[in-house]
């Protein structure tokens, strides 16, 4: 496939040089294990059980046992082997995938793209309803492996779900670096496990190989008609944790997730659910059929139905370990999702801790993680089982799935060049796929899927609101603008008395004059000896070298410019931009500094063409967003701040 030129660690990753050898392959490998096929890894958990499940009202005859298994197969083929590992991995930006990655190379082509833009958006925020739904699905399916070994235990599955998803909210804080590196480990042995149970079960129901024929997913979904349009719905729970693939690319390299995927990952899954549909086979498609007890037990939990009673234990504990991985890798996206989306200025300031000095990645956000854990806690009480909350799965998948499809072909075609007819086609391939499932889960919305739906179109709206808002306010701060030059020349009419000293504005306007500036001159009459004009600017890339980082061009009678870049996978720091300034010719004197802020306060008049609930939305907003102080890492007793009121 052509694509543009672009150095190894671009194509591969930020780790790309060591995934070249052996060694730094495998220990990408395994780490990728437990971040990146956590949820991927898990779905076995439930994918077939809801298929088989009363929503559908399948007989688990061999026909229907086939056309299932064959669909799962074909799904992970065309979705996550062909659209995600061959196609959508080279859409990346300097090695970083996800939408806001894709986002950034669309704003870099300069080309109209509003409508583009706000689909990337609803995609992005459609990841906020997924990471509710996956820790919560995802441990109480493994969880209820105790109803099949201890069925009085029944009535507490939920309450331990509960207490193990509180404890993982709870220890975010504290940062992820020690436990993650069992992740890969455990998956490893997760992968192994579900391999190795379901081999026994495949000798003894061979026929469960003819599934990888694609001609019975086809007569399953033509004989059923509509109702196996519906099944699809189920389906697509085989493939969800596919967007993460291609999020989670720049840590460890497209290589080293494309070799775990053909070693391990691959193999242990498409093992595990012929050995699923070899279970339903023996035990539903005897003489007996789906009268027999063993019947009933299989369907409502085919993955536990594989496991010999005395590993039943041991299975149940791995299989939760894994799926608290899984929860982690999605809770741990969701802290990434909403970093870029700070700095790229789609929501507001928020608090973001670095739990690791060595990690860029290792991030905590204390408000995503209360919302998050909040919300999880509370969709586990109401739905109780993980089959009512299958009902709600699958629409912010499919949903996330469609809208990478079309951004991909806006990428290629003004990114990369491609032709027409070549981006279109194989755009039409992937929404071929991507559609149907789509649809298919739109028959949930009024059994569960709502909830999604409704959690992204909120986050939809305030990062909108929050864009719409900042975008008024620069056109109002703009309509007062000084520029440099017309001030400076105003400055040598009437010198101002100057103080020892360094003072540093803080502006968005790399040309123009601070408020602040302005208004320190008309209230105290006098300017530092030394005054700074502090620019910090997001660019459309993930990570900006230190060499590249500040930019220091001196002016006139003290005054200097400084131009700080950041990528959207950084946080600004105030004080190290600072530092590298000073190694390019600014003095700075410890002590003698002061970092002078404006402060704005939105007052809802009815100014903007926003609509009022816009105003009063964007309004909150700003009064809720973190300071500048906290956010840029500013001491906060060196910080002088100047208030002024804005009416929008």
């Amino acid at each position: 496939m052509a694509e543009p030129a672009t150095d190894s660690a671009s194509r591969d990753g930020s780790t790309a040089p060591a995934a070249k050898h052996g060694t730094g392959l495998m220990v990408l490998g395994v780490a990728a294990l437990g971040v990146v096929y956590g949820d991927l890894g898990t779905s076995p958990l439930y994918t077939i059980k809801e298929c088989f499940g009363p929503g559908y009202g399948l007989v688990p005859n061999h026909g229907n046992v086939l056309g299932i298994l064959s669909l799962v197969f074909w799904s992970l083929v065309i979705i996550v082997m062909v659209k995600y590992l061959t196609f959508i991995m080279h859409a990346d930006n300097r090695g970083e995938g996800g939408t806001f990655a894709l986002l950034a190379l669309l704003r870099a082509t300069n080309r109209p793209r509003s409508r583009l833009m706000a689909l990337g958006l609803f995609g992005a925020a459609l990841l906020y309803g997924d990471g509710v739904i996956t820790p919560a699905i995802s441990v109480l399916s493994a969880v209820e492996g105790l109803e099949v070994a201890a069925p009085s235990l029944t009535p507490w599955v939920s309450l331990i779900t509960v207490a193990i998803l509180a404890g993982l909210f709870l220890v975010q804080r504290h940062g992820t670096a020690g436990l993650g590196a069992v992740f890969g480990p455990v998956m490893l042995g997760w992968f192994a496990s579900i391999a190795a149970a379901s081999v026994p079960w495949i000798v003894r129901q061979p026929s469960v190989l003819f599934a990888l024929d694609p001609s019975h997913a086809l007569r399953f979904v033509f004989t059923h008609g509509r109702h196996g349009f519906f099944v699809l719905g189920a389906v697509v729970l085989c493939v969800t944790g596919s967007e993460a693939l291609y999020a989670d690319m720049g840590h460890f390299g497209r290589r080293p997730i494309r070799v775990t995927w053909y070693a391990v990952v691959f193999p242990a899954l498409v093992l595990n659910y012929l050995g699923q549909g070899a279970v339903l086979l023996a035990s539903c498609d005897g003489p007996q059929g789906t009268a027999a007890d063993a019947c009933r037990l299989a369907v409502a939990s085919p993955f536990y139905a594989l496991v010999p009673e005395i590993l039943l234990y041991p299975m149940i504990l791995i299989a939760t370990c894994a799926a608290v991985i899984a929860s982690q890798a999605m809770i741990s996206g969701a802290f990434s999702l909403t970093q870029q989306a700070v700095q790229l200025g789609f929501l507001p300031r928020v608090k973001i801790i670095h739990t690791s000095a060595a990690t860029e990645g290792q991030i905590f956000v204390p408000v995503v993680n209360t919302m998050l854990m909040i919300a999880c806690v509370a969709i586990v009480l109401v739905a109780r089982t993980s089959s009512n909350l299958a009902a709600a799965y699958g629409i912010a998948v499919t949903g996330t799935f469609a809208s990478t499809s079309i951004l991909f072909y806006a990428v290629a075609r003004h990114h990369w060049g491609w032709p027409p007819l070549r981006a279109a086609g194989l755009t039409a391939l992937f929404l071929a796929v991507d559609l149907p499932f789509f649809s298919a889960n739109l028959t949930k919305l009024l059994h569960g899927g709502w909830f999604p739906m409704v959690a992204a179109l909120g986050v939809f709206l305030v990062m909108t609101t929050w864009r719409a808002g900042a975008r008024w306010r620069y056109g109002e701060l703009s309509k007062v603008r000084i520029k440099f030059e017309d001030f400076f020349t105003s400055l040598k009419l009437q010198p101002p008395a100057r103080v020892k000293g360094t003072a540093v504005f803080m502006t968005q306007d790399p040309e123009g004059t601070p408020m602040a500036l302005l208004h320190q001159l008309k209230h105290n009459q006098v300017l530092h000896e030394q005054i700074v004009l502090l620019t910090v600017v997001t660019v459309n890339e993930p990570m900006v070298a230190e060499a590249d980082r500040v930019q220091v061009e001196q002016l006139h009678a003290g005054f200097w410019r400084v131009l700080a870049r950041y990528g959207f996978m950084e946080t600004p720091n105030v004080p190290e931009v600072m530092k590298l300034a000073a190694g390019q010719g600014l003095a700075i004197y410890r002590g003698r500094t002061s970092y002078f802020l404006g402060r704005e306060t939105f007052i809802p008049t009815g100014r903007s063409h926003m609509p009022r609930w816009r105003r009063a939305l964007f309004a909150f907003l700003a009064r809720n967003a973190r300071s500048p102080t906290e956010f840029f890492g500013i001491p906060a007793n060196e910080v002088v701040e100047l208030g002024a009121q804005i009416e929008i």
